[in-house]
This record gives structure tokens, C-alpha cells and sequence, in this order.
């Protein structure tokens, strides 16, 4: 039988640019669409429809559907307004969020040699944050609580010995020794135990915007 034990992963910058780096087109593209999404739904959660952002904004009805649909290159003075109307900063506007989880499995990844030492790089962080590393060992049989990270944090689970569970309201991810998980934490997760108990590292990144 399962235990509800009070165990729950992780606690409570700014993204950097390096001078004279330039945006490629893919990657402005990747913003325009993470402001597209990022409009809409909080557009829809604020029970907004598009004309009303636009009267509350002062800009076009056309221009606000254009940026939802990711079609247009707003100004930075356009956005700040979206921004400011649905209570976000700039940088909740435009940042780009993870959609699903993304798995490393140990068998898919091929480690680099350096040396006599094999490295294996699982993920990296595209800006500038606030982290918390933590090492949890979870008995066999345990749900841990319920826990959520605040907006626009982002979570990596690694397993260091044993199985284990996440899940959260939308799917649900088994991982073994040696996998690897980065999921949007700023929605609630709980790490499940079966059979046998496991080890695993957590890492949660916060942003300061």
C-alpha cells in the first residue's frame, strides 16, 4: 500500500545576450511564436476577448489577431502594452515556454570522452537564473506531495538509482537509472515510487522577471 509522505522536490535572471551576437531567424521566429502562445492564453484566462485587448491597449484589433496568430513583427512599445494590459512583464510576454516534457533516456544519449572521463550533457540553460539543486531519496510505495515551482520555472529531474514516476494533471513520465527530465514546473507534480525506492537529483530554475 501506498504512503502520502510530505515529500515534495525543489524550493523557491534575466536572460543574457552576449555583445555583437545577432538573432537568427529561427530563433526570432521561436519568440514570435512564444509570444503568440503566451498572448493567448493569458488573453483567455483573463476572460479577454481580442477587441477588448485592443481598446484596453489603444492598438488594433487587426494587429493583436496578427500576434496571436504569430504573423506579425509587433515593436517593442506594442508589446510592452500587451504586456502591461494582461499584468505580465516583458519578459513573461516574450519567453519561451516548455510545451511537454523532454526525456533523456541513458541508452539514446552517447557520452563525450575527456580524458579518461566519459561526460554526458543532458540539458542546458538558455538565459540566466536562480536554481535550487537537491538530492531526494524516496522509499518504495510513496507519492510525494503535491508541489509547484511559481511562473515560468523549469524543473530537471535525473535518477540516480532505482524508478520513479512524474506525473502531473496533463501526463505522466516514467524514468529508470540514468534518465534525465525537464518539464514547465510552475503547474503541481508529484514523484511516484513503485516497488523499489529510488534516488534522484532535482534541479529547479526560477526566473526573476
Amino acid at each position: 500500500m501506498r504512503s502520502e509522505n510530505n515529500i515534495a522536490f525543489g524550493m523557491s535572471a534575466a536572460p543574457s545576450q552576449t555583445p555583437g551576437a545577432r538573432e537568427t531567424p529561427s530563433e526570432a521566429a521561436g519568440i514570435r511564436d512564444a509570444v503568440a502562445a503566451n498572448l493567448r492564453r493569458t488573453r483567455l484566462a483573463r476572460g479577454l476577448s481580442v477587441r477588448e485587448l485592443a481598446e484596453l491597449t489603444g492598438v488594433s484589433k487587426a494587429l493583436v489577431s496578427q500576434v496571436e496568430r504569430g504573423v506579425a513583427n509587433p515593436t517593442v512599445e506594442v508589446l510592452s502594452r500587451l504586456a502591461t494590459a494582461l499584468e505580465l512583464t516583458f519578459g513573461e510576454l516574450t519567453r519561451i515556454h516548455l510545451v511537454g516534457p523532454e526525456v533523456i533516456r541513458r541508452s539514446e544519449s552517447v557520452p563525450l570522452l575527456v580524458g579518461d572521463s566519459a561526460i554526458r550533457t543532458l540539458f542546458a540553460a538558455p538565459d540566466r537564473r536562480r536554481f535550487e539543486l537537491a538530492e531526494g531519496d524516496i522509499p518504495a510505495g510513496t507519492r510525494s506531495a503535491k508541489s509547484s515551482h511559481g511562473r515560468g520555472s523549469v524543473e530537471h529531474a535525473y535518477v540516480v538509482s532505482g524508478e520513479v514516476t512524474v506525473e502531473t494533471g496533463e501526463w505522466s513520465v516514467t524514468l529508470t537509472a540514468g534518465d534525465a527530465l525537464r518539464f514547465a514546473s510552475e503547474s503541481d507534480h508529484i514523484y511516484a515510487t513503485g516497488a523499489v525506492p529510488c534516488r534522484v537529483l532535482t534541479l529547479i530554475s526560477f526566473s526573476e522577471d
